[in-house]
């Protein structure tokens, strides 16, 4: 009865794992770097993504379907800094796009539940677009020095850890 919700669902959950990866990469690179906000916000969205994939996975297994765990994509090998941001709004952008069409879809075929978590998905990642919006304005407006205040930033905290004491 719930066909096409199932395959909604397991679609986003291809995209959320998709999104996982690619955020971790990012994660991984930017903390190489020395961008810990950065690489901060880039975990704290591929977690945030992990909690979407049970919530959609644990309704499929409620309409009595098969969670499959397939990635949508492969992740892209980007290690610019503003490339990562651009990226992840894009994702994000789309992600909600979708949501909001499988949403209306979910409602016509009678499945308030599952309507109810893709529009609150669409929250999600309109927020997390918003939050990688802010940083591509600020990479924008302060240019190279708003990622250098991060590196100088991760240095300090470094060398007061390394330092000898008194």
């Amino acid at each position: 009865m719930h066909e096409k919700s199932i395959e909604f669902l397991n679609k986003a959950i291809a995209d959320e794992l998709l999104a996982i990866h690619q955020y971790m990469f990012f994660h991984f690179h930017c903390d190489d770097q020395g961008y810990d906000l950065l690489a901060g916000l880039f975990k704290k969205t591929a977690i945030e993504e992990m909690l979407h994939v049970e919530r959609l996975a644990e309704r499929i297994l409620f309409l009595k379907g098969e969670v499959e765990m397939k990635v949508a994509g492969s992740v892209q090998k980007i290690q610019e800094p503003k490339e990562m941001v651009e990226c992840a709004a894009r994702m994000e952008n789309e992600s909600a796009r979708e949501y909001n069409l499988w949403a209306n879809e979910c409602a016509a075929n009678a499945d308030s539940a599952s309507k109810k978590i893709f529009e609150d998905l669409v929250a999600d990642e309109e927020r997390h677009f918003d939050q990688y919006d802010v940083e591509m304005e600020n990479m924008k407006k302060f240019g190279e020095n708003y990622l250098a205040l991060q590196s100088i930033e991760r240095s300090k905290v470094v060398s007061v850890r390394t330092a000898p004491a008194q």
